[in-house]
């Protein structure tokens, strides 16, 4: 079994597996939960095959995605994984909020360790910035939760460039998750250019676009009414023509290259740099394996600007996320520090 290689995240001394597993859709947001003994037999499978970058999240489910991932990784697989999981967002009364007081960075840490099984968290990220909590305030706990041995690394996650800067300034961050993919390419302005200044390692969320530059529209015949993305505007009928287009193209061009689209769509984010990390999600082995695969396609600058040219910032129609809060919360800024020390 050829073994996914390693890389450097960010400059802290993080070392992780090239290509890393999002884990939320075995548990959340894309149709109902599937079958425990599956999900750990795949990750299993994932670190086994040198996918050791595990990453889950305390409100996927909520809590039971990293319960799940407590299981998988019982009898000694713990070490050999680096496991990342987010705290941010808080369910309350059927409401989100994000969340980034010191009392519930706190308190998320603490849950995240019960639940995983774990004494320490690699990698851990404030999942959605507070824009009601200056980021020194946040980050300034994380940092006691570093020297506390209860994290080792910090991250952010849908954070603006400024807000960024300032996390780095109090402590460290060794990580930045986005979104970023042939369809989703906003970062590429400002926070990407950002997080390089800095030596902040990237971690790309949704790299092949929720699924869509797997399998185009057809993605939308197979999900369950309780899926997420049958509410993403992306893939409303308003959109969706022009959308097609883009995964015709690249469909097309795999063809060319013999590797499947989502391979060819993955491959350009591995080719973004050797500081950047996909963390595509799957469920299925056979999907797992097609990943993995995407490491072996090579691309030439000339085919880097093909896709680039029919992928371009403004080709994808409709929004990243619908109006249920996650889109209030998309490359946040925070208040000034100033404004929370007039406040206490």
């Amino acid at each position: 079994m050829a073994r996914v290689g390693r890389m450097k995240l960010g400059s802290e001394g993080m070392e992780v597996s090239m290509q890393g597993l999002g884990c939320m859709g075995m548990s959340a947001f894309y149709g109902p939960p599937k079958p425990e003994p599956d999900m750990i037999a795949l990750i299993h499978h994932a670190i086994q095959s040198g996918v050791t970058l595990l990453d889950t999240s305390n409100v996927y489910g909520p809590h039971t995605n990293e319960l799940l991932l407590g299981k998988a990784l019982k009898g000694g697989m713990r070490q050999n994984v680096e496991l990342a999981t987010k705290f941010g967002i808080n369910i309350a009364e059927g409401k989100r909020e994000a969340r980034g007081d010191p009392a519930f960075v706190r308190e998320s840490c603490y849950g995240s360790l019960k639940r995983l099984g774990i004494d320490c968290i690699d990698l851990y990220y404030q999942h959605r910035v507070d824009t009601r909590v200056p980021i020194e305030v946040t980050i300034g706990e994380l940092k006691k939760l570093v020297k506390e041995g209860k994290i080792k690394y910090i991250g952010l996650s849908e954070a603006s460039a400024s807000t960024i800067r300032r996390a780095h300034a109090v402590h460290p961050i060794t990580a930045v998750q986005l979104e970023w993919s042939l369809w989703s390419r906003d970062v590429e302005e400002e926070i990407v250019p950002t997080c390089r200044e800095l030596g902040i390692g990237i971690v790309a969320y949704s790299p092949l676009g929720r699924g869509f530059l797997s399998s185009g529209t057809k993605l939308l015949e197979n999900l369950t009414k309780e899926d997420y993305r049958q509410r993403l505007p992306r893939f409303q009928p308003e959109n969706l023509e022009q959308n097609k287009t883009i995964f015709e193209r690249i469909d097309e061009l795999a063809a060319k290259k013999r590797c499947t689209p989502s391979q060819l769509a993955l491959a350009w984010v591995h080719h973004q740099g050797k500081d950047v990390c996909p963390i595509p999600g799957t469920t299925k082995l056979k999907n797992f394996e097609e990943n993995i695969g995407a490491l072996s396609v090579k691309l030439t600058p000339e085919e880097m600007a093909e896709l680039e040219s029919f992928a371009a910032v403004d080709a994808v129609k409709g929004d990243r996320y619908g109006d249920d809060g996650f889109s209030l919360w998309q490359n946040s800024d925070t208040p000034p520090l100033s404004s929370w020390k007039a406040a206490l």
